[in-house]
């Protein structure tokens, strides 16, 4: 991937419906830029997009949005995920979450297939982000 910064940024709806709209704008926009992660990229936007619509006040309003927010330097990709956040809920691992479970999984699987991520709260909400590339984090067995 040569492009550096941000290669797009888009906002939809909080509704599961909207899924599918995010999920083929990340990868029109890595498949252009030819990174090697799109697969897991793809995965990881509809984990993190599916959670914002269920656990955050976006989804529980008529009018709520995610962002999507994808830039890309020296290989390493980065994505940011953003809500209205919620007071009442908070991103984390669910405990006891594997390979073999029924759900639970969106956050086992971030941290399981990128290089980085974690959330912060800001003003406007809160963004969940990750990265992809670079150097990856050994497996924890």
């Amino acid at each position: 991937m040569r492009e550096v910064g941000l290669l797009g940024q888009v906002e939809v709806p909080a509704r599961v419906a909207a899924v599918p709209r995010a999920r083929g704008y990340v990868r029109d926009l890595l498949e252009a830029a030819g990174h090697p992660h799109t697969d897991d990229a793809l995965l990881l936007v509809t984990e993190l997009v599916t959670n914002a619509v269920r656990h955050s006040d976006s989804g529980r309003r008529p009018d709520g949005r995610v962002t999507i927010a994808v830039a890309g330097h020296d290989g390493t990709l980065h994505i940011d995920v953003v809500d209205a956040g919620s007071a009442g809920c908070r991103p984390r691992l669910c405990a006891g979450v594997s390979p073999e479970s029924g759900g639970g999984r969106g956050l086992w699987l971030v941290q399981e297939l990128s290089s980085a991520w974690g959330w912060y709260e800001m003003p406007a909400g809160r963004v969940v982000w990750f990265q992809l590339g670079g150097r990856r984090r050994p497996a924890v067995t």
